[in-house]
């Protein structure tokens, strides 16, 4: 598989079978030339996973992209007038050959006061990859490749501790960095910390990673 981050949580994943962009957000960029794309898949409704005014522009330029969403992202956009699959946690989708299964539910609490929306986490080929959106949610599958959330308001740097010990993946990237200056210095942390033969390896913006 090959990787490429684009900033925050939006993560090009290409397999043996086809080219899956995840979380085309507000705080991303580059995402808009990417093409031959088989899906566009959203985990939540947050501005920062979903960009409503390139969306648009992104799915025209790519015609044969299907658009997975949470079930909270559909009510969102559908004065966009594109079409869009609904994924729901127990679900299962087949991208050219690839096999994405659906997982979680909602999105980790960030207070009390606030609502808590719809987040759904896709396993690709289950288990090769995995992104969890804005959660915390353990997949039954055995994963080889996490995106690590690195920080947000609704965590704190034990918690991703605990979560990466909990996956114990073979490889975790760190995605949804946006919101530090230094963000070198939650992945020390995370990479020190790591379960043994967890490899913690940050992304370059741009540049391909195979995986």
């Amino acid at each position: 598989m090959k990787f490429v981050h684009f900033g925050h949580s939006c993560v090009l994943l290409e397999t043996e079978h086809a080219r899956l962009l995840f979380d085309p957000g507000a705080f991303s960029s580059g995402f808009e030339s990417v093409r031959d794309l088989d899906a566009v898949l959203i985990t939540h409704q947050h501005y920062d996973h979903i960009d409503t005014e390139k969306l648009p522009e992104l799915l025209a330029a790519n015609p044969s992209a299907r658009l997975i969403v949470d079930p909270g992202t559909t009510k969102t956009i559908d004065n966009l007038e594109i079409e869009v699959t609904t994924a729901h946690p127990g679900d299962t989708f087949d991208l050219g050959g690839t096999r994405i299964t659906v997982v979680g539910g909602q999105h980790a609490t960030i207070h009390s006061d606030l609502p808590v929306v719809s987040n759904v986490g896709y396993v690709v080929d289950d288990g090769a990859f995995y992104h969890p959106g804005d959660s915390f949610f353990v997949p039954e599958q055995r994963i080889d490749v996490l995106a690590l959330p690195t920080a947000a308001p609704w965590l704190k740097a034990g918690e991703v501790v605990d979560y990466l010990r909990a996956v114990s993946p073979r490889l975790a990237i760190p995605v949804h960095e946006a919101l530090l200056a230094k963000p070198a210095v939650y992945i020390g942390l995370y990479t020190n910390l790591a379960p043994d033969g967890t490899e913690v390896r940050p992304p370059v913006h741009g540049e391909v990673l195979t995986l």
